[in-house]
């Protein structure tokens, strides 16, 4: 039998599955789907808080990552860090650490998947996360940092910006809070991002 992957999630409110069950969480639906296409699959630790910038994860979760001795591992972190008004340049600088520790950790570096920040300014609530500024051109830019850096090292990007904008439209995307994604909007994410870890991960062929 294949070596089980041990597999850690780290983020925030959108990786821990804010407004939701913990099993409708993307990284829960996505362990799920990559265990039922055989692929020896175990996510031992979702280190996801909501709330948590890129500071907090390297003070409080990135010695718990390292820990757990991962082989497998997600990271999506930078939307606290715009609304708290952190500048590019420090988001930049704490997220190129965070990469490098991250991937430092893993047997094989490039098995880290990044994932984009989500536009909540299509949420009925989002706006007031904004204190006036433009929430999606700020979202964007700290995506282009998010994604400049993880191509610098050759990781693997799943952009999910683009999909959650359809939030806008469709309020059945949105969880009862007003501001975090429904179960239906996190199955999105995992469907983009599960293609691109099954590809890293291999498996057979069966159909979910």
């Amino acid at each position: 039998m294949n070596r089980e992957i041990r597999y850690v999630a780290v983020g925030d409110s959108y990786t821990i599955g804010e407004g939701v069950a913990p099993e409708q969480s993307w990284p829960a639906l996505l362990t799920r789907h990559l265990t039922a296409t055989g692929v020896n699959i175990h996510l031992i630790d979702n280190l996801s808080v909501t709330g948590r910038t890129t500071r907090d994860v390297i003070d409080l979760a990135l010695p718990a990552y390292q820990a757990a001795k991962p082989l497998f591992a997600s990271l999506l972190i930078g939307v606290n860090d715009w609304v708290q008004g952190v500048d590019r340049g420090t988001f930049q600088r704490r997220f190129e650490f965070l990469l490098d520790r991250m991937t430092t950790a893993l047997p094989q570096s490039d098995r880290l998947i990044v994932v984009t920040i989500p536009d909540f300014s299509v949420t009925p609530a989002g706006a007031q996360y904004g204190h006036g500024r433009d929430v999606s051109a700020g979202i964007a830019e700290f995506n282009a940092i998010v994604i400049a850096q993880a191509k610098q090292r050759r990781l693997r990007v799943v952009d999910i910006f683009p999909t959650t904008q359809q939030m806008e439209n469709d309020r059945g995307l949105i969880a009862p809070d007003g501001l975090h994604p429904s179960g239906k909007e996190y199955a999105l994410w995992e469907a983009l991002i599960y293609p691109v870890a099954r590809g890293m991960l291999g498996g057979d062929e069966t159909v979910r």
